[in-house]
């Protein structure tokens, strides 16, 4: 028994009379040129990592400048605020001096070109000697005076020595820094003359107060002197 092949069709002898192969997606084979997942390029790797390396040094340096500026703020409203202790301390005394008793003395000073004008007043313990129970009446002297032994820099402060010291030595005084690294300090009186009001340089009227003092301090951490104004209020304008 012989099995006879069935004979091929092809396309262009069939008539219809073959059957023909269902068509289905999953019966053609993919002919298309298989193609690998693409990575980055050595250019674009570098390119990303200048841009990244760019905007971090652009952030560290704002970064920087606004830590820098909270610093200096922060220096500057610190020293202001040491300034405006002053300016209270020495308004709380100047305005309680009682006149006639030569209560407040002044005189210009200069050293090396830099004003060191002095100011002395009388009082008793208290917030002027920064001590609270010191017994009886003291001299205080606002001044500058070296921070070291031949040091070109300068401390404002006040000298302190009891009113009825007479020992020839400094033995019995007392320094009391309140403000370091200060250049200068001019001390102004206002003074009445008829009706005419003018600035002196010294007050060593004994009878009298002067109507307003003026102090001007040329301070080295800021390129605007301090200047404040104390009126006293025993001789009102």
């Amino acid at each position: 028994m012989f099995i006879v092949p069935a004979p091929i069709c092809s396309p262009q002898s069939c008539r219809g009379g073959c059957p023909q192969p269902q068509s289905s997606r999953y019966a053609r084979e993919d002919t298309r040129p298989y193609s690998k997942p693409r990575g980055f390029t050595l250019l674009e790797i570098t390119l990303a990592v200048a841009i990244l390396g760019m905007m971090s040094l652009a952030i560290y340096r704002f970064m920087q400048s606004s830590l820098t500026a909270i610093r200096v703020s922060s220096d500057a409203t610190a020293a202001d605020a040491v300034y405006s202790g002053l300016r209270d301390l020495l308004t709380a005394q100047w305005q309680t001096l009682p006149p006639g008793k030569g209560a407040l003395m002044g005189e210009p000073f200069k050293f090396n070109d830099r004003p060191r004008d002095e100011i002395r007043w009388t009082c008793g313990g208290g917030p002027g000697l920064l001590t609270r129970y010191a017994p009886g009446d003291f001299i205080v002297t606002l001044r500058l005076q070296p921070h070291k032994k031949d040091s070109d820099s300068l401390d404002l402060g006040v000298l302190r020595k009891p009113k009825n010291d007479t020992a020839v030595t400094d033995s019995n005084e007392t320094w009391m820094p309140l403000i370091e690294n200060v250049h200068s300090l001019q001390v102004r009186y206002l003074n009445l003359q008829g009706n005419t009001y003018t600035w002196q340089d010294r007050w060593t009227d004994t009878q009298n107060l002067p109507r307003l003092v003026k102090l001007i301090a040329v301070r080295t951490d800021s390129p605007v002197p301090w200047e404040v104004i104390i009126p006293l209020r025993r001789t009102p304008l």
